[in-house]
């Protein structure tokens, strides 16, 4: 599975070309396991997304993410994000009874 790759100095990322990517593999072969496939897109997208997080902290020294949106409700990502708690960065994300309705989450979002 290809990584988005990064060589300025900005927090900048788009995982349109991981997209892509695994839209084509399932296409180009269509008897490919798709728990696999979906599985090795989670992993890299959660890998990109936490070495583009490692970097922001490195960079602005931040001690504080909230974890929002869509993606909140994926407990791959939000174990992944707890992870960070080991290096004294707190978290603060939804509880997933909040994650199901963006209104929802949306408000929750405000009271962090």
């Amino acid at each position: 599975m290809p990584k988005t790759q990064f060589h300025d100095d900005t927090l900048d990322f788009s995982f349109s070309g991981i997209k892509t990517a695994v839209i084509n593999i399932n296409h180009k072969t269509p008897n490919i396991n798709k728990a696999n496939l979906c599985s090795s897109f989670q992993k890299t997208v959660t890998e990109t997304l936490m070495e583009n997080v490692e970097k922001a902290i490195q960079k602005t020294k931040i001690k504080t993410i909230a974890l929002a949106g869509g993606v909140s409700c994926n407990s791959y990502i939000r174990k992944e994000f707890l992870e960070l708690e080991k290096q004294g960065i707190k978290v603060y994300m939804p509880d997933l009874k909040l994650c199901t309705d963006n209104a929802a989450m949306i408000a929750s979002a405000r009271l962090l």
